[in-house]
């Protein structure tokens, strides 16, 4: 029963796969690999640095006052990424905010394999370039282990949302999580994949 419900999760990934290989995959592996070995002296191709996953986040802190904002989020999430996101609830109270343990306090997704090359390429040559005022992304956001977060004042920049729908701007968190050990690897991997850092 195992091996058939197996076969079926394969299969049902396979159909859900795009025809093509995504282009930044196929650049990593035919590219940035070789070019990574030779900066950083790699004895293996396995040393050379990849990515992770991609985590989107957007936080919704008004969800018990207006119920639609959560909705919204969601969709526009989803839109975004291609994926169905799951739904954030606040580990704790929080009395400042009047916040209440349980409650839904945002909403986010995890990309991995080919959609996270899919929207990693949107992100860097669709959306960035409608970013306003946008003068580079600074290299200080890493966190010492080779990840890297930008944060997002607006989902408008992704031309996949429709401007008409937008109940209201809303900002998110997008957090690219590689195998680098240390934030110049991390840094080089992402430069090369075309993530335009301002220094």
């Amino acid at each position: 029963m195992a091996d058939k419900n197996g076969k079926k999760q394969k299969k049902a990934k396979e159909a859900a796969a795009p025809l093509t290989e995504p282009r930044y995959k196929k650049m990593y592996r035919d590219k940035i690999v070789q070019e990574m070995v030779e900066e950083f002296n790699y004895s293996s191709v396995m040393q050379v640095p990849r990515l992770e996953k991609i985590v989107v986040n957007i936080g919704v802190g008004n969800s018990k006052d207006e119920p639609k904002a959560m909705e919204n989020a969601v969709r526009d999430l989803t839109v975004i990424t291609g994926q169905k996101p799951i739904i954030t609830r606040a580990k704790k109270a929080i009395s400042n905010f009047k916040i209440r343990a349980g409650w839904q306090v945002g909403t986010k997704v995890t990309l991995r394999g080919w959609k996270m090359f899919d929207f990693l390429d949107r992100f860097i040559n669709t959306a960035t370039p409608r970013v306003r005022d946008f003068r580079g992304y600074s290299t200080k956001k890493m966190d010492g282990r080779g990840n890297y977060s930008i944060g997002i004042r607006e989902q408008l920049i992704f031309p996949e949302v429709e401007y008409d729908k937008v109940d209201k701007v809303r900002g998110m968190d997008i957090t690219i999580v590689t195998t680098a050990k240390t934030d110049q690897e991390g840094v080089s991997l992402l430069r090369r994949f075309g993530m335009p850092f301002a220094s």
